[in-house]
């Protein structure tokens, strides 16, 4: 992850959830993750990983 969404929480082909730009989701090698931007001070937090089945 630290190559992928730990560049840069907000691309990577990652979406906004809901009306909240900071709740994102993306795939990273093939696993789905839901996650959290807290810019200022340089964290992401996942909040769930879906496995694929």
């Amino acid at each position: 992850m630290e190559a992928t969404i730990g560049t840069d929480p907000y691309g990577q082909t990652s979406s906004q959830v809901g009306s909240d730009r900071d709740r994102r989701e993306a795939t990273v090698s093939g696993v789905i993750l839901r996650y959290m931007v807290s810019a200022g001070i340089l964290t992401v937090t996942v909040v769930r990983l879906i496995p694929p089945p």
